[in-house]
């Protein structure tokens, strides 16, 4: 598929989320940083939950493209069933350059023990 004039690959994508207590924003960024960011939707009355974050990525086809996704730890928490604003199954990842251990940290926390 060609977009703008350039061939579109959706690896060479990655879809950034971002959420406040109003608000969730959805843009695409480019691997490289070669193309502008691509804004997505934007949710200006919507508060940040699983369902929101269900409702937009189900809008913006997630499920056909398979893009990366990329967020702050709240936006992972959300993502991955955790409340919000719950501190007692905290992790931290002092010096390690990739997130997937941050997300292995995550997804190993035994949230049935902290509910």
């Amino acid at each position: 598929m060609e977009v703008l004039g350039n061939e579109y690959n959706p690896d060479q994508w990655r879809l950034f989320i971002d959420s406040s207590k109003v608000s969730v924003k959805l843009v695409l960024l480019h691997n490289e940083n070669r193309f502008p960011s691509v804004p997505l939707a934007q949710a200006a009355s919507m508060k940040e939950s699983y369902e929101s974050m269900k409702l937009l990525l189900g809008k913006t086809k997630y499920d056909e493209f398979k893009w990366k996704l990329c967020g702050d730890l709240k936006v992972v928490a959300l993502l991955l069933g955790m409340q919000i604003g719950y501190t007692k199954c905290c992790c931290s990842c002092a010096s390690e350059t990739a997130g997937t251990r941050l997300i292995t940290m995550l997804i190993n926390c035994d949230l049935n023990e902290h509910h």
